[in-house]
């Protein structure tokens, strides 16, 4: 079952990319549960869609939405670390976003929010997807249809918060 508005953010251990060039675990319980979180999902680091629109909307206007009241914007895909680490370098993300490297898929899993992507030769991937999180609990949570990117966007985002 997917995860749903009033429900806590699961928690599960995963990876970012630590100061010293490694992957490091971190739990999403940690990570998401505390302060007023955005969350964001991508199918794929590097995938056009993903690379073109999604991330580079958070990257531009994280300041317009830290000035709102969000403490954390993390991005979250089905990607290993090193992935993550390369593709924020190459998107110019800087400090203002976290890069979670859901490499297994358990988050995803753990949300409900898993794809079968095996026909783009993914295999199983995260839905795109962004939720609101207000000290561990999803206040706010917009699934994209498939093919879509309108209510998982920065703009859109910045109407929630």
């Amino acid at each position: 079952m997917a995860a749903q508005v009033g429900d806590k953010i699961p928690s599960v251990d995963i990876k970012t990319m630590g100061p010293e060039g490694g992957p490091v675990g971190i739990n999403t319980g940690d990570a998401l549960g505390s302060g007023k979180v955005v969350l964001f999902a991508v199918p794929g680091a590097f995938t056009p869609g993903c690379s073109k629109v999604h991330l580079p909307g958070f990257v531009t206007r994280a300041n317009e939405l830290t000035a709102k009241g969000v403490d954390t914007i993390a991005c979250v895909s089905v990607n290993d670390a090193w992935v993550m680490q390369a593709w924020a370098e190459t998107q110019g993300v800087g400090d203002s976003i976290v890069m979670l490297a859901d490499g297994s898929g358990d988050f995803t899993a753990a949300m409900g929010l898993a794809m079968d992507g095996s026909a783009f030769g993914l295999g199983s991937r995260s839905q795109r997807y962004a939720a609101v999180i207000e000290n561990g609990v999803i206040t706010h949570l917009d699934v994209e249809a498939p093919g879509q990117m309108s209510v998982s966007t920065c703009d859109a985002v910045l109407d929630r918060v």
